[in-house]
């Protein structure tokens, strides 16, 4: 059994929590926050811009730690999850590392590339696993995506484009929060460069035009450079919608025999299915794809972490490698320099 520690209980921690209640051979069995409230089991403060509310919690068969440090420290922990806020991630992981804990950490891995490149090196000469946690991949439309592009079940992907769009929200004029964040080109459009990379391959350059913001990205129409084979990808993500459109995201991806299409978002406060998955088929047919429906509002990031627990015991990391999530942070980062020189970019 896998017994997991958790480093920060903020929305996305009591996510993992309630994630991890439906995982095979793990457990959440440790958490660390300063919050008092919160180390007795209230955690009606939780709030999120998805899921439910925290609510009240019986911790009594859990170790609440005051002080990560002491979480660390723990010889019965096997895996530490590190939810704390991006600019607190490297000290914490790098902490964890040392100890000798196989660490998971929230996107992403952090808004610094060198520091990044840090982490990922004190994982490798430590010999422990650093995994990070990007969810997309297992969100059921693009689960299905990955698979088809990789499989080639609908022949090669020839084209694809994306999209993943917010309105700013209450506090993004607080440039102190914006540069923590690395701007939406890294807190929001980061999703779209690990997912590419992820079903597609690291390109070999972006160019791109958009809007930079005290040197951060706000929005960012990208094309991604494969060759002269292809695919042909594009993306456009930022925060600059109109407030009716809090959320939206989306693709559309051409393959050799079939067109696939999946749009939904926010609109005035409801959640709007513009175009369910979707298979359109060289005979002219389009069909809504059959997905499997997860139990509850956090299922998938009980397949992620589900993926973390199966990875200590020899399989692979997937979507969570730290070097792929390196890959995405190197790619935003080019964005912005080709935003700023209005030139092609290696990536």
């Amino acid at each position: 059994m896998t017994r997991i520690g958790i480093v920060g209980l903020g929305f996305m921690g009591y996510t993992h929590f309630e994630g991890a209640r439906d995982i095979s051979g793990g457990k959440v069995t440790a958490f660390a926050t300063r919050n008092t409230a919160k180390l007795s089991g209230d955690w009606t403060s939780i709030q999120g811009n998805f899921g439910p509310p925290g609510g009240q919690v019986d911790v009594s068969d859990l170790k609440c730690y005051s002080d990560y440090k002491e979480l660390l420290a723990d010889p019965d922990i096997d895996l530490v999850d590190v939810c704390l806020p991006t600019d607190k991630h490297f000290d914490v992981v790098m902490e964890s590392l040392a100890a000798g804990k196989p660490t998971l950490v929230e996107k992403p891995i952090s808004v610094d590339p060198e520091q990044a490149k840090q982490m990922v090196a004190a994982a490798d000469k430590a010999g422990v696993p650093l995994l990070v946690a990007h969810v997309l991949p297992f969100f059921p439309e693009f689960s299905f995506a990955a698979k088809a592009i990789q499989s080639k079940e609908f022949g090669k992907l020839k084209a694809g484009h994306f999209k993943r769009v917010i309105c700013p929200p209450d506090w993004s004029n607080d440039m102190s929060d914006f540069r923590k964040l690395g701007g939406w080109g890294i807190d929001l459009h980061i999703h779209d460069n690990h997912f590419i990379a992820h079903a597609c391959g690291k390109p070999d350059a972006v160019f791109s035009t958009g809007l930079l913001q005290d040197g951060f990205v706000n929005h960012v129409h990208t094309s991604y450079v494969y060759g002269s084979d292809g695919p042909a990808i594009s993306a456009v993500s930022g925060g600059i919608a109109a407030k009716g459109l809090a959320f939206g995201h989306g693709f559309e991806l051409y393959f050799e025999d079939a067109t696939l299409l999946f749009d939904a978002g926010t609109y005035g406060g409801e959640w709007v299915v513009n175009r369910p998955l979707s298979l359109v088929a060289s005979d002219g047919s389009v069909t809504a794809v059959d997905l499997p429906e997860g139990d509850k509002w956090c299922a998938a990031f009980t397949q992620e972490l589900q993926v973390a627990v199966n990875h200590l015991q020899g399989q692979p990391a997937g979507p969570l490698s730290s070097n792929l999530a390196l890959d995405a942070l190197n790619i935003c980062y080019a964005e912005a320099k080709s935003i700023q020189d209005g030139t092609i970019v290696p990536v």
